[in-house]
């Protein structure tokens, strides 16, 4: 995948970076991974020592082995570098490092290990190398002493100590052995000798008796210090793994930092967002701004415009995301989390399994099936056989993937066509500057490109006359039919952006005539408020009036009678009317009649209602949008020179039949032709069948039915274009 997807070299520079050789996929919760990668990035800290993997050593402790000091050095380092990240306070990872807790019987062998891994303050160790350098000066004064015989010195080749095999040598001249006894440990290049003196050989003995007597003590401590660290093995098997975990994290830090990249957690949406997105195998990139939330994206256009490294960009931000490795985009971007990310790139023609490039490719195909949550990539998806047969195999694969997340490249454009008036497909082409002759490697949405196969091959190179000669055989008629399914294309895109925006306006009108309505409720709600509030303190009035004129006080219960009567009539509630904003040039509706707002006069306006003028209350009208009929587009297609309403297709076979079938209708649409017979016969219905196909596919045609009698009846087939 690494090599489909050019991220070789990018792995490469990552692992680099490892403190020890692993594998760059995380393992564990991505969620929990990108949080401490996140807070750790706040921090600044020393690297990681080199530490050997030890994996083996471990398995070896569990089985009751001892250990080298050497190996034992190892889990000294990391045990090193963990109380270094302890001592550094890291306060939003401080969790995480105090679960390290290190035993104390493990901190009493740290302490026995500079930090070249050699044993220091062990008193009997310490003796014996003492004796050992004792014993290598005794060595070097008699090697000095016989350097600096003069009888000896014409046997010398130089004045040095030479070591070789293990041992102190003297580097002499052939007749050496007339003035000292010594063993011959090699030859020179040049056939001179390297000889130990005899008289050294005491010395030697000795000094291997001393390191024989280290080995043994040295042996003994490791083999104490391996029963400790069994104990504890548990301890250092997750030591070891929060070791790789770290690293991880410092690594992937670190590159980020050197190359100004970001970290993108995969969500749940299936959708891909890039932002200022970069390919890392690319050191000039144009980056891309892309949003891919359909099923399927489909990339036409002119060749070498970077349909393929799109695709690439796309396969790789979603394998970048997933593992958590850094990339070059801006923090907007958003990609979902695929289970599996595969990648139908290469040609997989195998002369060994002979196998070809269609049936390689075929087999492929034939393993996504039964897949589910992946993100599929098809480069060149026609490759290796007859493009309008390709189309029609693979227009239907496609539909049988709908569900999945596919991004496919290709330069033929009736498999655009036939999948372009899915809901679940996205076209996006290849722009070409024209003027410079050149790729933009800008993409457009929504239309189908060209190839620009001519101009490519004149640009590289391809003399004129062949390119013109080449043109004339491709003929002027598919070319503009090429041209008329571009524009076709970029007409219905259009027509999908209004009916869009006229969706969308609707959607607003909607919503405001519910807050309108919501509006008038809560209005509503607070007058019957108000009015049983006043109710409520008239009817008190009434009965202290009544109250006072059982106490016989006429004066006193005429007033609270007149105070009661003031109250009800503030209670009567008047017509709540909604206010309406309209405007001279509107259209309204008054009543059952339609018209638009010619002028405005106080209460009342003036509409024109079919050329017939009306005068009516404002508060009676009612705004409404007028919706526009679709304008019809025609173009003006060239006239092939005879072109027939009538095509018998008796008697020929089915991919000769279907093929005249195409280029008959390309002809009758030029011919500007509405109407058109295909005389298939009734036969198997094979040929009737893949004609109604074909037609069923085809986006220019309006409809098609069985023939009258006087036609060919049910033998034939007759096409409105």
């Amino acid at each position: 995948m690494l090599k489909k997807l050019d991220l070789e070299n990018y792995i490469k520079e990552l692992k680099k970076l490892f403190a020890r050789e692993k594998d760059f996929i995380m393992e564990g919760d991505i969620n929990i991974h990108h949080s401490n990668i996140i807070k750790l990035q706040k921090y600044t800290f020393k690297e990681p020592p080199f530490i050997k993997n030890l994996d083996t050593e471990i398995m070896h402790l569990k089985k009751s082995g001892v250990l080298s000091h050497s190996q034992i050095f190892e889990f000294v380092k990391i045990i090193n570098y963990f109380s270094y990240l302890k001592k550094q306070k890291f306060e939003e990872l401080a969790k995480w490092f105090n679960k390290i807790e290190i035993p104390d019987e493990i901190m009493e062998i740290i302490k026995v290990y500079d930090k070249n891994g050699e044993l220091k303050g062990i008193e009997e160790i310490d003796i014996i190398n003492d004796k050992i350098r004792l014993n290598r000066e005794n060595i070097k004064q008699i090697l000095n002493r016989i350097i600096n015989n003069r009888k000896f010195e014409p046997y010398l080749v130089d004045r040095q100590i030479h070591f070789l095999n293990g041992e102190d040598c003297l580097l002499v001249r052939g007749g050496f052995n007339r003035f000292i006894k010594a063993q011959i440990q090699g030859r020179s290049n040049t056939g001179f000798f390297y000889i130990f003196p005899d008289e050294v050989s005491s010395l030697k003995k000795i000094e291997s008796d001393l390191y024989s007597k280290k080995d043994e003590i040295m042996y003994a401590y490791a083999k104490d210090y391996s029963l400790v660290m069994k104990k504890w093995v548990k301890f250092l098997e997750f030591l070891n793994r929060e070791f790789d975990k770290f690293d991880h994290y410092q690594a992937r830090i670190s590159f980020a930092k050197n190359k100004n990249y970001e970290f993108i957690l995969p969500n749940k949406s299936k959708n891909i967002i890039l932002k200022n997105f970069c390919h890392p195998a690319l050191n000039d990139c144009k980056s891309i701004n892309l949003e891919y939330k359909k099923n399927i994206l489909l990339i036409t256009g002119v060749n070498a415009g970077g349909k393929t490294m799109l695709l690439k960009s796309i396969l790789s931000s979603a394998y970048m995301a997933k593992y958590l490795l850094p990339m070059k985009c801006h923090t907007d971007t958003k990609i979902g989390h695929f289970k599996e990310i595969i990648a139908i790139i290469d040609d997989p023609q195998s002369v060994e399994n002979n196998i070809s490039t269609f049936a390689g490719r075929i087999k492929e195909f034939s393993k996504l099936f039964n897949k589910k949550d992946v993100l599929i990539g098809v480069d060149e998806i026609e490759l290796g056989t007859d493009a309008n047969e390709a189309a029609s195999l693979f227009k239907t694969i496609i539909e049988e993937l709908i569900h999945q997340k596919i991004v496919i490249t290709t330069h033929h454009k009736r498999l655009a066509t036939l999948l372009a008036n899915n809901e679940n497909v996205e076209l996006l082409a290849a722009i070409y500057d024209e003027k410079n002759q050149r790729p933009t490697f800008d993409f457009i949405q929504g239309t189908i490109g060209r190839s620009y196969a001519f101009e490519t091959a004149q640009k590289y190179g391809v003399p004129t006359p062949i390119i013109t000669k080449a043109k004339k055989d491709y003929g002027e008629d598919l070319e503009n039919l090429n041209l008329l399914i571009e524009k076709s294309s970029k007409l219905e895109l259009e027509l999908k952006l209004k009916n869009r925006e006229m969706d969308t306006r609707l959607e607003n009108i909607k919503k405001l005539e519910e807050n309108l309505k919501q509006e008038k409720e809560n209005f509503n709600q607070n007058i019957t408020i108000q009015k049983q509030k006043l109710l409520k303190e008239y009817n008190e009035a009434i009965k202290e009036a009544k109250d006072i004129i059982k106490s016989k006080d006429t004066k006193e219960a005429h007033r609270k009678l007149n105070k009661a009567n003031d109250l009800k009539k503030n209670i009567e509630i008047k017509k709540i009317m909604i206010p309406k904003n309209i405007n001279i040039g509107d259209n309204v509706k008054y009543f059952n009649s339609k018209g638009i707002v010619t002028s405005i006069n106080g209460k009342n306006a003036k509409i024109d209602v079919d050329g017939k003028i009306l005068t009516a209350p404002v508060s009676c009208l009612q705004p409404y949008i007028k919706t526009k009929k679709a304008k019809k587009v025609s173009f003006n297609k060239p006239r092939p020179n005879k072109v027939d309403i009538k095509l018998d297709l008796h008697g020929k076979r089915f991919e000769e039949a279907m093929e005249l079938t195409e280029q008959f209708l390309n002809n009758a649409l030029l011919a500007n032709l509405n109407e058109v017979v295909i005389t298939h016969g009734m036969g198997s219905g094979i040929l009737a069948k893949g004609v109604k196909e074909l037609l069923k596919a085809h986006p220019l045609i309006k409809s098609f039915e069985q023939a009258p009698p006087n036609m060919g009846g049910m033998g034939a087939t007759l096409v409105k274009l």
